[in-house]
């Protein structure tokens, strides 16, 4: 709804591409102020013009979130640059290659738990105090479908986004009292550049969709719209969700 975020500042890691796009879009639909951040630059620098394309407001902070110092920068340039942090989307993650449990190198299983478990872990140890002090907030996380249901052959993946959703509801627990929500995403099978290597590694698109009910891909747009949902106040009575967006994926 346009306007439920007036007065808002947001800040969306993985905001370069896919749902990270689509979701600093969306709130700056919304009307909040978006801060777009990515490890990687143009992708993100292109995330801000489409948003003052269409008359919003966004800055992009190049940030790595295994970085400790990067994250607490990141935070900073919401506060020093709109004054406070009010919402928090951490969605930046990678998906790690398809090895067996055996095969997986150590490299690779600390480098995509880093990225997509300790990531999120320092971005709200960072956000969470930039919240307090603005009296509150919403804090959105992105586990996945496979963060609530095994596959094989992704070990480091699957254990990641199945300690997000712990994860969630234990800062929605620690810091309910402190009127911080925190809640969580489990996108399905969506249309991302992910998903698209995916699929130029070899996977069918039907074979992609096969588990939703729905049969087909989500856009990234769908999943914004969760997001932005679970951080506005529709959702004041709403915290410790682990929610699936997954086409009926988890309802077989």
């Amino acid at each position: 709804m346009a306007g439920e975020m007036q007065g808002k500042v947001a800040l969306i890691t993985g905001g370069g591409s896919g749902i990270g796009r689509a979701t600093s879009v969306a709130f700056a639909r919304a009307g909040a102020k978006v801060v777009v951040a990515d490890v990687v630059a143009p992708g993100g620098n292109r995330t801000v013009e489409l948003i003052r394309d269409t008359g919003g407001d966004a800055v992009f902070v190049q940030t790595d979130v295994t970085v400790s110092r990067q994250v607490e920068r990141m935070v900073k340039t919401a506060v020093d640059t709109f004054g406070g942090l009010d919402c928090a989307y951490n969605n930046a993650g990678i998906e790690g290659p398809s090895t067996g449990l055996l095969d997986c190198t150590e490299e690779d299983w600390q480098r995509v738990l880093a990225v997509n478990l300790t990531g999120v872990w320092l971005c709200m140890k960072h956000e969470i105090p930039a919240m307090v002090a603005r009296g509150g907030g919403a804090i959105v996380n992105t586990s996945s479908v496979l963060g609530l249901v095994g596959v094989p052959f992704i070990p480091p993946y699957i254990a990641s986004k199945h300690g997000v959703a712990g994860l969630t509801k234990e800062a929605a627990l620690e810091f309910a009292a402190a009127n911080i929500r925190v809640n969580a995403v489990c996108p399905g099978s969506i249309r991302t550049p992910m998903v698209e290597r995916t699929m130029a590694a070899g996977t069918t698109e039907k074979a992609l969709a096969a588990p939703q009910a729905i049969k087909r891909l989500g856009r990234p747009e769908e999943i914004a719209a969760a997001v932005v949902w679970l951080c506005s106040d529709a959702a004041s009575f709403v915290t410790g969700v682990v929610m699936p967006v997954d086409g009926g994926w988890t309802s077989s």
